[in-house]
């Protein structure tokens, strides 16, 4: 009869990894990806400045440019608030109605992955030639995952007050 727990078993594992870590090793991929040639500082101003001089014709190269430049880290940051809520909630694992509290070990394993692939994904850039990596990005990306998770702490101390109020409200009644 042990086989058949451990079928059971394993078989609620490999469906937990497929529902939580696949969507984060896909999310890892598109960034990946985003670090290749084709999405270098070039090859998008080559759309995305043309484009603000079609819509701002009064503007300026400089202002374009800085546009552009800012543009592109608001990129970074999204990516990594993406990556760092997907990460804590595979490694949270979250269920209806959960009413775990916040835990902060979960938290930092997931800003602490975030920050490894930032890292290794600057990394990367140093043998894409048209790319070039910048400690910045790391901290950008890393923020971006740590605003993600300040997003998420904050959900859970409003759940948790009005889960407290809740349960206050029906002990009156």
């Amino acid at each position: 009869m042990q086989p058949v727990s451990v079928q059971q078993s394993s078989g609620k594992t490999l469906g937990s990894i497929i529902r939580y870590w696949l969507p984060v090793a896909f999310w890892m991929a598109i960034v990946f990806s985003a670090s290749a040639d084709r999405q270098s500082y070039q090859h998008s101003s080559t759309i995305f400045e043309p484009l603000l001089h079609w819509l701002f014709p009064q503007m300026s190269a400089a202002s374009v440019g800085e546009i552009h430049h800012l543009f592109r880290k608001m990129g970074h940051l999204t990516e990594y608030a993406i990556l760092g809520w997907l990460v804590w909630r595979a490694v949270r694992r979250p269920m209806k109605n959960d009413l775990r509290p916040w835990n902060w070990a979960e938290a930092g394993l997931a800003l602490s992955v975030v920050f490894a692939y930032a890292a290794s994904d600057e990394f990367h850039q140093i043998f894409v030639p048209s790319r070039t990596p910048l400690v910045t990005d790391v901290l950008i990306d890393t923020t971006g995952g740590a605003a993600a998770l300040l997003l998420l702490w904050v959900k859970s101390r409003i759940s948790e007050g009005q889960n407290r109020q809740a349960s206050v409200d029906s002990r009156e009644n």
